[in-house]
C-alpha cells in the first residue's frame, strides 16, 4: 500500500458522522455507497483486491459531492481519496465498449466551447421548432441510451448569443482589475449569467479582464479521474490567467478545481509554483465581492429567493455566508432556506449523465423541497445544478424560475424592476 494514501484511509475511524449527509447512502442506505463504506473498499484495493465490477459501481455511484467531508469530525481528506480511486479505476479497471464510448463522448464535448457553440444552433431550431415538445409527449425518450435522454432533457432553453468583449471598464474609480473566467457550459449555454456578471464587476469599480485564450479549467476531468487530462487545461487556464491580480470565477465547479491546481501540479517542477500562485489568486465571484465590499448602489427588488448550495461552493470551496449575504443586501428580497439544503442535487458535474436514475431521484428530492418554500425565484452558482433543478422542477409540474446570483445582483444594480426579471427568467 502506498504509504501516504494508506494514512489518508486509516485517518476514517468509520465513526458514521458521514452518513446522514451521503446523498447515496440517503437513497438506498447500504453501507458500502456511503463515504467511509468506499474507504473500506479502497482499504481493501490498496491492499492487493482487484478492482471487481461491484467495487468499482459504488465508487462510480459517488457523486463527490464532499458532504462527507464538512461533516467527518476527523478531518478525512475523502475528496482526495476519491479523486485518487477515480484515476486508478481510469487506469486498471477495464470498462465495457459501451461505458467506454459514453464516457469519451462527454469529455469530447463538455470540456471544448467551440465543440458545444457548434451545437447551439441545432438545439436552438429544435426547441423553437415544436420538435422538442413532440418528441417528448411520444416517448421516444425513453428508447434511447439514458445518458442521451438524460443530455436531451437537461438542456436549457437557449436564447440567442452573447459575445463578451476581452476588456470591460470599470464604472467610476477602479478599485480592482481581474480576470474573468467565462467556463465551458456557462459561456456557451448561460451566457446571460457570463454578461452579468461582467456588468456586476464593472458597476462594483472593477476593470474586467477576459482572456481569449482562454479554455476549460479541467473541472469536469479532474473530478472524474482524468488527471493527464486535467493537467492540460490546467496548464492552459494558469498562462491564460496568470497575469491577473485576482481570477473571479462563477461557477462553483470550476472554482474549486482551479483553487485544487496547488496539489494537481504539485509534482511538476515547471508548473507547481504558478499553480500554487494562481490558486492563492482564484476566487469565487460571491467570495470576491464579499472581500471586496458594495459600493452600487442597490434597488429594491421585492421577491422571494430559495438559495441552493452548490456543493463545489459550500463543500469544496467552504462558502456559504457570502452568496446569502449578498442576496440579503438587496432591499426588498426575502431569502428562504431549502429543506436538507446540504444534499446533493445530482448534477455533480458528468454524474447526471452517467448515472441519470440516481441523479433524477435526488433531483426530484430537491425540486420537492425547493417548492415547500413557495418562493418565486431559486438561485444557483453552479451552471449543472441550475439545469438539473430546473428538469426536476419541471418534471414536477413547478414553475419556478431559476437564476444566478449575479443575474439577481445585477437586476438590483441596474433597478430592474420584479416582474421584468421574473419573465426573463
Amino acid at each position: 500500500m502506498d504509504e501516504e494514501l494508506g494514512k489518508l484511509i486509516d485517518d476514517c475511524v468509520h465513526c458514521g458522522f458521514c452518513l446522514p449527509t451521503c446523498p447515496t447512502y440517503l437513497l438506498w442506505g447500504e453501507e458500502m455507497d456511503s463515504p467511509r463504506g468506499r474507504i473500506h473498499l479502497m482499504k481493501q484495493h490498496a491492499e492487493g483486491a482487484p478492482l471487481s465490477e461491484p467495487m468499482v459501481g459504488h465508487f462510480d455511484a459517488c457523486l463527490g459531492c464532499m458532504a462527507c467531508v464538512t461533516s467527518c469530525p476527523s478531518g478525512v481528506q475523502y475528496d482526495t481519496l476519491i479523486e485518487t480511486t477515480r484515476a486508478e479505476i481510469e487506469q486498471e479497471y477495464p470498462r465495457t465498449l459501451g461505458e467506454r464510448a459514453i464516457r469519451e463522448m462527454i469529455f469530447a464535448l463538455f470540456p471544448y466551447p467551440k465543440r458545444l457553440r457548434a451545437l447551439r444552433g441545432p438545439l436552438r431550431a429544435y426547441q423553437r421548432s415544436g420538435l422538442e415538445k413532440l418528441i417528448r409527449r411520444s416517448g421516444l425518450l425513453m428508447r434511447l441510451p439514458p445518458t442521451l435522454a438524460a443530455m436531451e432533457r437537461l438542456t436549457p432553453r437557449l436564447g440567442a448569443p452573447l459575445r463578451l468583449p476581452q476588456r470591460v471598464q470599470a464604472r467610476g474609480e477602479r478599485r480592482a482589475t481581474v480576470g474573468m473566467l467565462t467556463g465551458c457550459v456557462q459561456r456557451e449555454f448561460f451566457p446571460q449569467v457570463n454578461a452579468a456578471t461582467a456588468r456586476v464587476l464593472a458597476m462594483e469599480g472593477c476593470e474586467v479582464v477576459i482572456p481569449k485564450s482562454q479554455g476549460c479549467c479541467g473541472a469536469l476531468s479532474l473530478h472524474s479521474g482524468r488527471k493527464n487530462e486535467a493537467k492540460q487545461f490546467a496548464r492552459s487556464t494558469i498562462e491564460a490567467f496568470e497575469h491577473s491580480d485576482a481570477i473571479v470565477v462563477n461557477s462553483a465547479g470550476c472554482g474549486s478545481a482551479m483553487k485544487d491546481y496547488t496539489d494537481l501540479l504539485a509534482d511538476d517542477p515547471a508548473w507547481a509554483r504558478r499553480a500554487a500562485a494562481l490558486s492563492a489568486k482564484t476566487r469565487d465571484l460571491t467570495e470576491f465581492l464579499a472581500e471586496l465590499g458594495p459600493r452600487a448602489v442597490r434597488h429594491p427588488l421585492p421577491i422571494t429567493v430559495a438559495y441552493h448550495d452548490a456543493c463545489h461552493l459550500s463543500h469544496a470551496q467552504g462558502i456559504r455566508n457570502q452568496p446569502r449575504d449578498l442576496l440579503r443586501g438587496i432591499p426588498g428580497l426575502e431569502l428562504r432556506e431549502i429543506t436538507e439544503g446540504e444534499i446533493c442535487c445530482g448534477s455533480a458535474g458528468t454524474y447526471n449523465l452517467l448515472q441519470p436514475v440516481a441523479a433524477s431521484e435526488l433531483g426530484d428530492r430537491k425540486a420537492g423541497h425547493v417548492h415547500e418554500t413557495g418562493a418565486e425565484l431559486l438561485v444557483a452558482a453552479n451552471p449543472g445544478c441550475s439545469m438539473q433543478i430546473a428538469t426536476a422542477l419541471r418534471r414536477q409540474g413547478q414553475d419556478i424560475a431559476v437564476a444566478h446570483p449575479a443575474e439577481v445582483l445585477d437586476a438590483s444594480l441596474r433597478g430592474v424592476g420584479r416582474e421584468t426579471f421574473l419573465r426573463n427568467r
